[in-house]
């Protein structure tokens, strides 16, 4: 493993590394709308113990499985699967992953481009005196072309390419070593913000007061598909990232670092929005657009808007920026692998063809539509919402199942207690969540999914 990617340099990069793949969109952009939608703080109250009880034990088994094979995922399931007895056809678990964060990363560099734009739009000043309608319009005008999201994404995928073509050290780390402490810099300082500028209290209020009367039961299964997502969970990051764990390093209590790490930006996030977006009178369940439409109707009307607007959304960027590097590793580290590719290379390949799928994204905002079927009958949606609405609903909690199962029942007992190294108690409890949890609750996700149950 060494010959082709080498390791982290320590277990404090280790760390911050796998937060900063955890750590990205979905914290800054999802998470606060999604929980806008579904009631505040019953919501994060119920995600909090998903993450505890789900993810946690899912990230655990992701990084002992490549942390044991110290391979790219298809194939370190497959070393573990045949040095416990079972058929190679386990590699499913690995490519799943890599197939979803491939997937997600071609949408999601579109995102980080509007981003990159917001940025200029903020420290330029484009957000100030704008009314609603002005704002909606620059969002539409921004859409309204391909070649300005091709641009922007192409940026993001650009730099990408660059960062991991380095390979681990000299690229992944360095990139964390400086972009992590920036990254939570700019939170600081936009919580600080808001706590001066904004509604602080009933942000506080909205967010950790759970009144369960405005939750529904589809939004505890909500919480629990964004408890993956949120992780990076069944994309390929974390067992990519497990494989380049340094020696000695407690997988146990690193992965509930990082579970924490994630969990203190997402809330943190949702404390630098909420106070702005209620001080001007603006929903807080206002869907995908909060970050985008609503927020900089806010910044417009605020003391140093034009400063801080452009600041939150430069945190944005290089919370998707983290993310990014991590979602194509498991891609570059394959085509290493498998084609004799040198890291350079492979990054380029890889680049390409995340910027080629992402095409079909940026043509889709700019107009075309794609008709799919369900169970409620024919339903419109552009391929963005296509490959958000599959890869967040299906495919993560899919690779969860995946993971737990194989993890907790096939891998022989004593292969899985070397590798997580911790107390019988502890070990116990993870087998707990992992056989009979997770499974339990992954399932009811995919039986509301396919509407058995009508929630």
């Amino acid at each position: 493993m060494s010959e082709y990617h080498g390791r982290w340099s320590n277990r404090f990069t280790y760390i911050l590394a796998a937060t900063g793949a955890a750590v990205g969109l979905g914290n800054i952009w999802k998470f606060p709308y999604i929980m806008g939608e579904n009631g505040g703080g019953a919501f994060v109250l119920v995600y909090l113990v998903c993450i505890a009880l789900i993810g946690v034990p899912v990230m655990m088994a992701e990084v002992m499985i490549g942390k044991y094979a110290r391979l790219a995922p298809s194939r370190s399931v497959v070393k573990l699967a045949r040095d416990t007895g079972r058929s190679s056809a386990w590699r499913v678990t690995g490519w799943g992953g890599v197939i979803a964060g491939f997937l997600i990363l071609s949408f999601y560099v579109v995102i980080a481009g509007w981003a990159v734009a917001y940025t200029w739009y903020g420290f330029s000043g484009s957000f100030t005196g704008r009314d609603a309608a002005e704002i909606g319009q620059l969002f539409a005008s921004l859409n309204a072309s391909p070649y300005p999201l091709l641009g922007w994404s192409g940026f993001i995928v650009l730099g990408t390419s660059i960062v991991v073509g380095k390979g681990v050290q000299k690229g992944l780390e360095k990139a964390v070593n400086y972009m992590m402490p920036v990254l939570f810099l700019l939170l600081t300082i936009m919580v600080i913000y808001a706590a001066n500028t904004g509604e602080f209290a009933e942000a506080v209020r909205f967010m950790f007061e759970p009144d369960f009367s405005k939750l529904s039961w589809n939004g505890v299964l909500i919480a629990l598909g964004h408890s993956f997502f949120t992780l990076s969970l069944a994309s390929g990051i974390m067992i990519m990232y497990g494989a380049y764990l340094p020696e000695g390093t407690s997988l146990v209590k690193t992965s509930v670092y990082i579970a924490m790490m994630d969990t203190l930006v997402a809330l943190m996030a949702g404390l630098a929005i909420f106070p702005v977006v209620f001080a001007n009178g603006l929903p807080a369940g206002a869907g995908p657009g909060l970050i985008f439409q609503s927020l900089p109707i806010a910044f417009g009307q605020m003391p140093l808007g034009s400063l801080f607007g452009g600041s939150f959304f430069l945190m944005v960027v290089v919370a998707a920026f983290t993310s990014s590097i991590a979602l194509i590793e498991s891609s570059v580290a394959w085509l290493v692998e498998h084609r004799g590719l040198q890291r350079w290379q492979a990054a380029t390949l890889a680049g390409l063809g995340i910027w080629l799928m992402s095409l079909l994204t940026v043509f889709s905002l700019t107009g075309a539509e794609w008709t799919i079927l369900s169970l409620w009958g024919d339903l419109r949606m552009s391929f963005f919402d296509l490959l958000d609405y599959v890869t967040a609903n299906i495919l993560l909690p899919l690779g969860g199942l995946i993971i737990s199962v194989f993890s907790a029942w096939a891998v022989k007992e004593e292969i899985s207690r070397e590798t997580l190294a911790t107390t019988d108690g502890l070990y116990r409890l993870w087998q707990v969540c992992l056989r009979y949890i997770a499974p339990v609750s992954i399932s009811l996700v995919f039986l509301n999914l396919i509407g058995v149950l009508n929630l």
